[in-house]
């Protein structure tokens, strides 16, 4: 286990490497992908909506904004976009017609599909690449870092 005492020179530049590698990593992930949504004025919250509803079919709007930690109010218009362009939907629900429930469309699912699937392919080129150790290590990093933040 690291000292978190050592405030050594060092310590403090092999933690700023790890910063500047997560910086350039997050920036390859996400390039492809941001590309694609400039071209329809969309951007990488349309990405994450697309995302997550996609990953909770029929999730409700509130639990979709407990999901991606935003308000009300920062979700509208984004999620109006994207029923607009025909790729999100909103149901009333059978039980309590004061929740909408989100799916996607299937214009919704294709172009979630194409963009996660760029970064699924990403990911499993590195992880085929680097092998099975080290991809429990990097995944056990990134659940340290939202445990460390109180996201899981």
């Amino acid at each position: 286990m690291t000292d978190l005492s050592d405030t050594t020179p060092e310590r403090e530049q092999a933690l700023n490497q790890a910063l500047e590698a997560l910086f350039y990593a997050f920036n390859a992930l996400v390039a492809h992908p941001d590309a694609m949504l400039a071209e329809q004025n969309l951007s990488r919250v349309h990405h994450r909506i697309l995302y997550f509803v996609g990953r909770n079919p029929g999730v409700s709007v509130n639990d979709l904004l407990g999901i991606l930690g935003v308000t009300k109010q920062s979700l509208n218009a984004p999620m109006r976009r994207l029923a607009e362009l025909g790729y999100v939907r909103a149901d009333t629900d059978a039980a309590d017609r004061r929740v909408r429930r989100l799916s996607l469309t299937p214009a919704g699912q294709a172009l979630e599909s194409v963009l996660s699937g760029d970064q699924r392919a990403r990911f499993a080129r590195v992880f085929a690449r680097l092998g099975a150790a080290d991809e429990a290590g990097w995944r056990r990093v990134m659940a340290g870092l939202a445990e460390d933040e109180g996201l899981t």
